[in-house]
């Protein structure tokens, strides 16, 4: 695979930017880069950026773990991509992947929440010689893609125009915060002002674009497909499952447990999908032990702004 050089560029404190073949993605790095310990990636789902990830981010780098928060272009993202871009779940997975290639990453630990989820199984059903471990929280998984109760709302995001007749309602707290929007994924009550900056891009065209294209992708054949690929993953797989998720039932964390060659389940009582954001402990307590699974490789795991250029693999 061709791997690009990394420009870095500050958008803002923290956050730096990938250049990739798809477009410019924003992400922030957390922990030390001097870390021995194997890096971590995570996957945010639709409608979500990498604030997501920030609690678990602050936990881990506590431990002396690094770890890289993209946010990937599903629908809160600033900068629109390429107009030429895949960003079909199957083309998000390669983005991904390009993105760990391009940080000169090995030997990562996956973790992936909502349909951040789903592209880490279609990753993991493909090319996987920089994964070293993944922890999948609540997600899509199986012919739950989407799952039943937010099928309405891919349906809708399949259009542009549509995105846009919904953008409006969407400045409203009360909406945002209710039961059609954020309010079922979490268990807490979300801020408002997080929520209002993860729609606000949908005022753009060019951000209801790459959205709608990702939605027209969505369809469990994609993950039904993954699946039947897990077996050829050796590594720890550790699934941490909200066992009061309106959305992603208890089964679909079980089945996908008993569906990689070393997997293990642990749920969280009262958790609902934004595990995250609402159980930060529990999530960075997996990643750690699934850290303490994972054969290392021989010296620095990979760090920021092209700092590690070893693309080698382990072995």
């Amino acid at each position: 695979m061709y791997v690009l050089d990394m420009s870095t560029e500050q958008t803002s404190p923290g956050l730096a930017v990938a250049d990739l073949p798809q477009g410019k993605v924003r992400y922030r790095a957390a922990g030390p880069a001097s870390s021995t310990s194997a890096p971590v990636v995570f996957a945010h789902g639709l409608l979500v950026d990498l604030r997501l990830w920030e609690p678990v981010a602050e936990r881990l780098a506590a431990e002396g773990v690094r770890s890289y928060a993209p946010s990937l272009p599903l629908g809160a993202h600033q900068s629109p991509m390429n107009p030429g871009a895949d960003l079909s779940p199957e083309g998000i997975a390669v983005l991904v992947r390009d993105f760990i290639a391009t940080l000169g990453l090995r030997n990562v630990i996956l973790v992936g929440n909502d349909t951040g989820g789903a592209i880490c199984q279609i990753m993991l059903g493909g090319d996987t010689s920089r994964i070293g471990a993944a922890v999948l929280t609540n997600c899509d998984a199986f012919g739950a893609f989407p799952p039943r109760g937010l099928a309405p709302l891919f349906y809708a995001l399949r259009h542009p125009s549509v995105i846009a007749c919904l953008e409006p309602g969407l400045r409203s707290a009360m909406v945002r915060q209710g039961p059609l929007a954020f309010g079922p994924l979490s268990s807490t009550s979300l801020d408002a002002d997080l929520t209002r900056d993860w729609v606000r891009p949908l005022a753009r065209k060019e951000i209801r674009r790459d959205l709608a294209k990702f939605a027209r992708g969505v369809h469990p054949r994609v993950l039904l497909a993954a699946a039947s690929r897990f077996g050829q993953f050796a590594g720890p797989v550790r699934i941490l499952w909200g066992d009061n998720d309106a959305y992603f039932h208890n089964d679909l964390g079980r089945r996908l447990s008993e569906a990689f060659p070393h997997a293990s389940l642990a749920t969280v009582p009262g958790g609902r999908t934004f595990l995250p954001l609402d159980h930060p402990d529990e999530v960075a307590s997996e990643i750690i032990a699934a850290l303490r699974e994972t054969v290392p490789c021989p010296g620095p795991q990979g760090t920021a702004s092209g700092e590690n250029r070893n693309d080698g693999q382990c072995g």
